[in-house]
């Protein structure tokens, strides 16, 4: 009697999705709390996939999981498959574009521009859930990190799809009371004579365009300093000192003024997304509300 050969059971799609995240995030913590489970299950569901694969899919390190060559290489074909998955929800389920979108926002855009707008977007999608990774430091779209990231820069490599956003304009700003007890500079020179300047810590930027104090004068340098544009916007606010903040933070609050006012310096905003996912019905739509909005807000991006 001819023995019927043992049926090798398919991986289940969650076994793929636990390695997906891992992949994403480089942590079985990050991991469970993308997918909503704890680090056991995401633990279980790596280890039954290597066993059906036979192969070792990450390394153990002490930053968390690094994909092996064949992690790699199963990588890329696992991303196809999540990409399918997503286009077929969105054709199947009707009602407009459906589940996670991830946008990487620099932290200063995000929380003046886009999060107070945001309300209009989420009711014309109510079937998305969306991650606002606002921050000091990118996610990578090229990595698949974020769906999609303004950056402040153009990449110059990668597996993405970049365009420009807008130009926006950085002042000197201070408050009144600051500079009546310390005197109100006239020209650049006089900003490294008995004024405090507030800036980010120079190890700790996330993008050379950051580097901007000496472009108001050589030479300057902060002493009080931050790698939150928040906080140094709140130390600029409470008379700590003078610093640079986008004129669409700076001009939006009461309590600054501007230093110098005939100086400001511009820089840009890129729109980043991979080219395999760019064209995602929930990718269009929120790169379509944001051109929008900024668009309405070029005169807060842009003053005269």
């Amino acid at each position: 009697m001819r023995s019927t050969p043992a049926i090798m059971q398919a991986p289940d799609w969650n076994d793929y999705q636990a390695f997906l995240a891992v992949a994403r995030g480089g942590q079985m913590a990050r991991a469970a709390a993308a997918m909503g489970v704890d680090a056991t299950t995401i633990g279980r569901r790596l280890r039954r996939l290597e066993t059906r694969l036979g192969a070792t899919l990450f390394e153990q390190t002490r930053e968390g999981q690094v994909l092996t060559e064949a992690g790699e290489a199963l990588l890329a074909e696992v991303e196809a498959m999540a990409q399918a998955a997503s286009r077929i929800a969105e054709q199947a389920g009707g009602g407009g574009p459906s589940g996670l979108l991830r946008v990487s926002l620099t932290e200063g855009f995000a929380g003046a521009i886009v999060a107070p707008a945001l309300k209009s977007f989420i009711e014309a999608h109510p079937r998305l859930t969306v991650d606002l990774v606002a921050s000091s430091g990118l996610l990578s779209p090229s990595k698949r990190e974020a769906d999609l990231a303004v950056t402040l820069s153009r990449p110059r490599a990668g597996p993405v799809i970049a365009g420009k956003l807008s130009d926006y304009a950085l002042r000197l700003y201070a408050t009144r009371g600051y500079l009546a007890q310390n005197g109100t500079p006239a020209h650049g020179a006089d900003l490294a004579r008995g004024h405090r300047l507030i800036g980010y810590v120079p190890d700790l930027l996330y993008a050379p365009e950051l580097r901007y104090l000496a472009e108001f004068e050589p030479g300057l340098s902060a002493v009080v300093r931050s790698p939150s544009i928040m906080a140094q916007a709140r130390m600029i606010a409470a008379g700590a000192g003078i610093g640079v903040l986008p004129c669409f933070m700076g001009d939006a609050d009461k309590w600054l003024v501007p230093v110098l006012p005939e100086r400001r310096i511009i820089r840009s905003f890129w729109l980043v997304t991979h080219k395999d996912t760019h064209s995602l019905a929930r990718v269009r739509a929120f790169k379509d509300w944001l051109a929008a909005l900024t668009a309405r807000e070029r005169p807060k991006l842009l003053p005269r």
